[in-house]
């Protein structure tokens, strides 16, 4: 597990592919060639799905028949932001039977890797990385925290503005919340050809979702204080 610091801004690889993972709603299983769409994931995501282990761990299963599988999982932003999907992950290992999909209760797969892929690039990330990794308590409630904010909270994003440096210029159309995580928001400003995100990190990592409420507030009370310094977007 990664230790908190004040400057830990953002999440690693392997924490974001947890959350992924465990906030996930539908994915494709492909295995022996079939590709299938699993959508019974709200409130287990893939991990309640599928249980990874480590390869050969189990001796019995080292003597069946074992069955290369992959799971494709694809985060979209739930706000109405440009160019919704904001990573791609992919989960190798292999079955000791092949995959039946209205058994499938809790399948047992030997990992192999997970590779994240997103506007940053492509990452590896081991099965070691994934276990030392704690669940961001923010990861399954974050599409319902964001549409909360964007529908009966839209004031709230001007005042974010007040905190990004250097500030946006007067070309942008608007700024939506993009991401949120137990590290701070992600605004993702976007201009008539093109977008970028910046993140404004929360004061601490939060470590219970009971925590969030008080960070934002926290954020608030700072551009507020801006404002009456002087320091308005111009």
């Amino acid at each position: 597990m990664r230790p908190f610091s004040t400057r830990a801004t953002a999440p690693t690889a392997a924490e974001r592919v947890r959350s992924i993972l465990a906030a996930a709603h539908s994915m494709t299983v492909v295995s022996d060639g079939i590709h299938t769409e699993v959508r019974r994931l709200d409130g287990a995501g893939a991990m309640g799905h599928f249980h990874l282990h480590a390869p050969f761990e189990d001796t019995e299963a080292q003597t069946t028949t074992r069955v290369p599988v992959r799971l494709e999982l694809t985060d979209i932003a739930p706000t109405p932001v440009r160019d919704r999907v904001r990573a791609r992950v992919k989960v190798t290992g292999v079955l000791a039977a092949p995959y039946d999909a209205e058994a499938a209760k809790s399948t047992c797969m030997a990992f192999g890797q997970a590779v994240l892929e997103d506007a940053q690039g492509r990452t590896y990330i081991t099965l070691h990385a994934l276990e030392a990794t704690e669940l961001d308590p923010i990861a399954t409630s974050e599409a319902g925290m964001l549409t909360h904010l964007v529908d009966d909270h839209s004031e709230i994003v001007p005042l974010l503005l007040r905190l990004v440096r250097p500030h946006p210029d007067s070309g942008m159309l608007r700024a939506l919340p993009v991401a949120m995580d137990r590290y701070g928001v992600t605004l993702r400003l976007e201009y008539p050809r093109t977008h970028h995100d910046v993140r404004l990190p929360f004061k601490t990592p939060v470590t219970d979702i009971d925590q969030v409420g008080p960070q934002i507030h926290a954020l608030l009370t700072t551009a507020r204080r801006l404002s009456h310094t002087g320091h308005l977007l111009t």
